[in-house]
């Protein structure tokens, strides 16, 4: 009879179970074969469990030794196979308990010397045990971070082999871990820094409010990227299950230190030469992309144009559907991948595009070439599209707003809280509830269908003008949709407010039209 223990094999975040089978058979040759398409770091086992046992004085069976990690069909990879496999043979060969293995989801790599290594994904791990009812078994180093699955998982952090072997035997005790530290925010960036700049910072209060894609154009120095990182301050702590689902994506891309979650919302900022699978994910050992790391926070691409167009077009999928789906030959990998898109970009390559002082010597050609490598369907998903004018020395002259992060984010968190009651952030409303909560008043109607034909809006481009006009109505408190709060959204992308008359008596005017 086979000795079993269980594992996990992982399919983007989610953790699936493997059986860990091991038989010792009939031959005179001591040979040692895994099967089960595991990768190369999988066979790569045997030899660090050899390695293990020789150093805990323990010799290998003379005879075959078959490894069998079930299903078959399912691809495994990475090192944590190690420490289950060690296990599933400690009990054929009767140095532990065979019932007490098989109730442990087992999950480590062995070093040379019988310690016990982390891993990546100790999280997603624990969560799998706790639903399939049994135990973990995870290196020292993880069990900090298996513990946020739950207080009732029973779960066991030896730091090597040998503390293992003697816990099973009853001669050592090892306790449960705690949890790790729930770090809180400690960004010291706030809004009150950005000098000038009011109509950008308000549209990035409108984008927090609504969870809604920004994309700044704007000279180089216009304060483009310092506003960018003062988002997350304005954006809501994470929530519980919030809170679990980007620990666990963090947790399989390795992310997580000792344990240590952070309420804060993930800010990712990758760099312009990144490469399809590094931003959406996959690659030889599929792990989460940028847009996954930024799952429930905020991805901010900086010099938008210069990223690969390939690269741009791969997120259009995921802002509609809020999920990265990797297809293979033999397998479908599905990320989260629910962010905020925030972009930055200069008017033109030479930065100037015809701003005040700074013309651009090129001319409109310049401009038009540059702007051109962003394609039409990725600027149609970008709400808010507005221009950073350049900062001027009066602006930088003048003392610190009384205004910072903090008053924006209690406005913000209100807007939010409005949106809690529809059950959906006004960025995402579906398009039944969307004709019912954002429904605009005649004169905003009348504008909006002047805009809609002057500009030829797309279906997508009117839908998404209506959200932001929701978004602006409650920040303003307003439980209908006005001319204004249309006026406003449609100003914010890049100026797209039909020539009209006066607006109604009594109304004010957006600082944005």
């Amino acid at each position: 009879m086979a000795a079993r223990t269980t594992s996990v094999a992982f399919e983007g975040a989610e953790a699936r179970l493997v059986d860990v089978q091991v038989q010792v058979a009939g031959g005179s040759q001591p040979i040692f074969s895994i099967v089960g398409l595991g990768d190369k770091a999988v066979t790569e086992s045997r030899e660090r469990v050899r390695a293990a046992f020789a150093a805990l004085g323990l010799s290998m069976p003379s005879q075959r030794l078959i490894v069998n990690l079930a299903p078959a069909d399912r691809p495994k990879e990475g090192s944590h196979f190690d420490l289950p496999i060690a296990l599933s043979v400690l009990a054929e060969l009767g140095v532990v308990p065979r019932d007490a293995v098989e109730e442990n989801l087992a999950f480590g790599e062995l070093g040379v010397d019988a310690s016990i290594a982390p891993a990546p994904g100790a999280l997603p791990a624990a969560v799998a045990a706790q639903a399939a009812g049994l135990s973990l078994i995870c290196p020292e180093a993880c069990g900090a971070e298996a513990a946020w699955a739950g207080g009732e998982l029973p779960i066991i952090a030896p730091a090597s082999l040998i503390q293992l072997i003697n816990h099973f035997k009853g001669t050592q005790v090892l306790s449960r871990p705690a949890p790790g530290e729930l770090v809180e925010s400690a960004d010291t960036a706030d809004l009150n820094q950005v000098k000038g700049q009011e109509s950008a910072k308000r549209a990035l209060e409108i984008a927090a409010a609504g969870h809604h894609n920004l994309l700044m154009v704007g000279p180089p120095g216009s304060g483009k990227s310092m506003m960018a990182e003062r988002l997350p301050g304005l954006l809501p702590p994470l929530s519980a299950a919030e809170l679990l689902d980007v620990s666990m994506i963090h947790s399989v891309a390795g992310l997580l230190e000792r344990g240590c979650l952070r309420r804060d919302r993930p800010f990712r900022s990758p760099h312009h030469s990144a490469s399809m699978a590094a931003m959406v994910g996959g690659g030889a050992r599929a792990r989460p992309g940028e847009a996954s790391l930024a799952h429930h926070g905020v991805l901010f691409l900086d010099e938008l144009p210069e990223f690969h167009p390939q690269v741009l077009d791969s997120l259009r999928q995921p802002l509609e559907a809020g999920r990265i789906t990797v297809a293979r030959a033999n397998a479908h990998i599905s990320y989260p991948a629910r962010f905020q898109l925030v972009a930055a970009m200069n008017p033109c390559r030479c930065g100037g595009g015809g701003q005040d002082g700074s013309a651009c010597r090129r001319g409109p050609r310049c401009a038009s070439d540059y702007q051109a490598r962003i394609s039409g369907p990725m600027l149609d998903r970008i709400d808010l599209q507005i221009q950073v004018p350049a900062v001027t020395p009066a602006d930088l002259a003048l003392p610190a707003p009384a205004e910072g992060t903090r008053e924006a984010a209690a406005r913000v968190a209100a807007a939010r809280d409005v949106q809690a009651e529809r059950g959906c952030l006004n960025a995402h409303l579906p398009p039944d509830i969307l004709d019912h909560a954002a429904a605009p008043d005649r004169a905003g109607e009348a504008l909006l269908n002047q805009a809609a034909r002057q500009h030829s809006l797309t279906a997508r481009s009117y839908h998404r003008v209506l959200r932001v006009a929701r978004t602006i109505a409650d920040l303003d408190g307003s439980e209908a949709v006005r001319r204004i709060h249309i006026a406003e959204a449609l100003s914010c992308r890049r100026g797209l407010v039909p020539a009209a008359g006066p607006a109604p008596a009594g109304q004010r005017t957006s600082g944005l039209v």
